[in-house]
C-alpha cells in the first residue's frame, strides 16, 4: 500500500510539474509576445509589416530557446488554423492543424494529447490575442510521461524491497522519492508567481529529480541571458530604425527617394552617372526683377514659397522630380531616376497644368494685392547624363547633356512667340495623336547652327481653335514648300477666325516678305536666334 501511494503520489507530482513546466514555457512565450507587443505600441509601427515580422521573429528565436529536448516543439496557429510560428522537429499537416484549431476554445489553456506526424503528443496551448495567434507547447508522449513510468518501475522495485526489508525501508523510500519533487515544485511554483528567472531550485540528490532541477536551474540562467540579450537587441534595432528614418525624411528634401534607396543598397556608386533619355522642364517667372522691385522682401518671399509650392505639387503629381531651383527658375526631370511608361507626355501635362495652377495662384495674389507672376516653360526630350555629380566633399544628383541646354533655350523662346509651353520635335515625336499640337517655327537656338521645330500645345481646344489650328498645320507645311502664296491665303483665313493669333500674324508676315523677296534655294525655313 506505502509503495503505490508513493507511486501514485510521485507520479502525479511528476505530472503536474510537467503540466506547470508547460504553462511556465507558455507564460514565458506570451509575456515575450507582449513585450514585443508594447514595443510596437511604444514606436507607433503598429501595423507596419516588417516591424511586426520583426516582432514575430523575435517570439520565435524567443520559443527557441525554450527548448530543452530534441523531441520538444512549440508553434503556432493563426485563428484560421494556417501555422504562424514554428520551432523544433515537427510540422503540423493542414488536417492535423485543422484538427488543433477546432480543439482550442477562445482564450482558454487546453492540455491536449493529439496524434502529429504519426505520433502522440501532449500538448499545452494558450491564446494570444494581439497576433491572434494559438500556442502550442508540446512534447512526444513517451517522453513527457517518461519520468513517471520510471517512477513507476522504481516504485516497483521499491515495494519489492520493502516487502522483503520491511514496511520501515519503504516509508524511507517514499520519503526519498517524494521529498525532492515536492521541493522542486515548490520552487518551480514560486518561480511562475514571482515571474522571475533568478530562482534556482534546491538540487539534493544526483539522481533524475537531481538532474531535473540541474536542468531547470539552467535553463533559468540562459533565459535570463536570452531575454536580456533579446531586450538590448530589440532596443537597439528599434533606435537605429527611427534614426535611419528621421534620416531618410530630411534627405527627401534634397534627394529624389529612389536616389536614397540606391546609396543604401550600393554607396559604392554615389558618383557613378548614366546615359539615359529623360524629359527636361524649365520654367522662369517673366519680369521677375520688376515683381522684386515693386515687393516688400518678406511677401515677396512668401508669394514665392506659394508658387513654388503649387508648381513642384503640379510636377510631382506627374512623377517629376525637382532638380534645382535657379533663383525664380525651376529645373525639373522626366524619367530619372526612375523611368515611366512615357515621360514626354508627362512633361508636357505637367507644363500644362503648371499653366492652370498658375490662374489659381494669380487669383490669390490679386486678393493679396500682390503683383501676377507670368511664367514660361520649355520642354525637351533626349540623351543626358543622370547621377550624382560632384566630389566625395560635395555632390548634388542632377543632368548634365546638350539636352538639357535646348530645354532652357526653349524657355527663354515662350516670350519671343509669345507661348506660355513650347517644345521640341523630340518631345513630339513621343506624344500621343489625340494631344493638340501646334509647329510654331523652326529655329536654331544660340549656340547651335542646325534647326529644330519647336511645337506648343492644349489641354484642350475651342471650337475656333479646333479648326484655326487644322488650317495652321496646312499653312505650315505650304510654308516649308515654298509655296508662300498660298500659304498666305491660309493664315488669313486663320486670322479672320483667330484675328490676334501670333503664330499665323508671324507666318503672314513673312510670307509677304518672300513673296516679294523669295528666299535662296538653300534655305529651309530655320530662324537663328542670336539671343538666349
Amino acid at each position: 500500500m506505502v509503495g503505490g501511494a508513493s507511486y501514485l503520489l510521485a507520479a502525479s507530482s511528476v505530472n503536474r510539474l510537467a503540466m506547470e513546466f508547460f504553462d511556465f514555457m507558455a507564460e514565458e512565450i506570451r509575456d515575450y509576445a507582449e513585450g514585443q507587443w508594447n514595443l510596437l505600441i511604444e514606436n507607433d509601427v503598429v501595423g507596419n509589416p516588417l516591424m511586426e515580422d520583426a516582432a514575430k521573429l523575435a517570439v520565435q528565436n524567443f520559443s527557441r530557446a525554450l527548448l530543452r529536448s530534441d523531441t520538444q516543439a512549440i508553434f503556432a496557429l493563426d485563428t484560421e488554423g494556417n501555422l504562424a510560428m514554428n520551432v523544433g522537429p515537427v510540422l503540423p499537416s493542414p488536417e492535423e492543424r485543422a484538427l488543433l484549431r477546432s480543439l482550442v476554445n477562445g482564450n482558454s489553456r487546453e492540455f491536449l494529447t493529439v496524434k502529429i506526424e504519426n505520433k502522440t503528443r501532449v500538448a499545452y496551448t494558450i491564446m494570444f490575442a494581439p497576433f491572434s495567434w494559438y500556442i502550442f507547447v508540446t512534447e512526444e508522449r513517451s517522453q513527457f510521461y517518461g519520468a513517471v513510468e520510471q517512477i513507476f518501475r522504481t516504485s516497483l522495485y521499491i515495494l519489492l524491497g520493502a516487502l522483503i526489508v520491511g514496511v520501515l525501508l519503504m516509508v524511507s523510500m517514499a520519503m526519498y522519492l517524494t521529498k525532492p519533487i515536492e521541493m522542486v515544485v515548490a520552487t518551480m511554483r514560486h518561480i511562475i508567481d514571482s515571474n522571475s528567472l533568478t530562482e534556482e531550485v534546491p538540487v539534493y540528490y544526483k539522481d533524475e529529480i537531481g538532474q531535473l532541477s540541474a536542468t531547470f536551474n539552467y535553463m533559468l540562467k540562459t533565459l535570463a541571458e536570452a531575454y536580456e540579450q533579446i531586450k538590448h537587441y530589440a532596443f537597439d534595432t528599434a533606435v537605429a530604425r527611427k534614426r535611419e528614418m528621421k534620416i531618410r525624411n530630411v534627405f527627401q528634401l534634397y534627394v529624389p527617394n529612389d536616389v536614397i534607396e540606391g546609396v543604401f543598397v550600393n554607396p559604392e556608386r554615389m558618383l557613378v552617372g548614366n546615359n539615359q533619355e529623360i524629359a527636361i522642364l524649365f520654367s522662369d517667372i517673366r519680369s521677375f526683377t520688376t515683381i522684386s522691385e515693386r515687393m516688400a522682401p518678406d511677401d515677396l518671399v512668401n508669394s514665392l514659397n506659394r508658387y513654388f509650392s503649387i508648381m513642384v505639387n503640379v510636377i510631382m503629381d506627374r512623377n517629376g522630380v525637382v532638380d534645382k531651383y535657379i533663383g525664380d527658375a525651376i529645373m525639373a526631370i522626366f524619367g530619372a531616376p526612375v523611368a515611366h511608361a512615357n515621360d514626354a507626355l508627362a512633361a508636357v501635362l505637367a507644363g500644362l497644368e503648371m499653366m492652370s495652377a498658375l490662374n489659381q495662384f494669380n487669383q490669390l495674389q490679386t486678393k493679396l494685392g500682390a503683383p501676377e507672376f507670368h511664367i514660361g516653360v520649355g520642354i525637351n526630350y533626349g540623351i543626358v547624363t543622370v547621377g550624382n555629380i560632384g566630389c566625395d566633399k560635395k555632390m548634388n544628383y542632377t543632368v548634365i547633356g546638350d539636352a538639357v541646354n535646348l530645354a532652357s533655350r526653349l524657355e527663354g523662346l515662350t516670350k519671343k512667340y509669345k507661348e506660355a509651353v513650347l517644345f521640341s520635335e523630340s518631345v513630339y515625336e513621343k506624344l500621343p495623336r489625340e494631344l493638340p499640337c501646334r509647329v510654331l517655327d523652326r529655329v536654331a537656338v544660340k549656340g547651335k547652327s542646325q534647326g529644330v521645330p519647336i511645337l506648343t500645345s492644349r489641354l484642350k481646344l475651342n471650337n475656333a481653335e479646333t479648326e484655326a489650328w487644322k488650317y495652321h498645320a496646312e499653312g505650315v507645311k505650304l510654308y516649308y514648300d515654298r509655296n508662300f502664296q498660298k500659304a498666305l491665303a491660309v493664315f488669313e483665313k486663320i486670322l479672320i477666325i483667330l484675328p490676334k493669333d501670333p503664330a499665323a500674324l508671324r507666318f503672314e508676315e513673312r510670307c509677304r516678305i518672300y513673296i516679294k523677296n523669295p528666299p535662296p534655294p538653300e534655305w529651309d525655313g530655320v530662324e537663328v536666334m542670336t539671343e538666349k
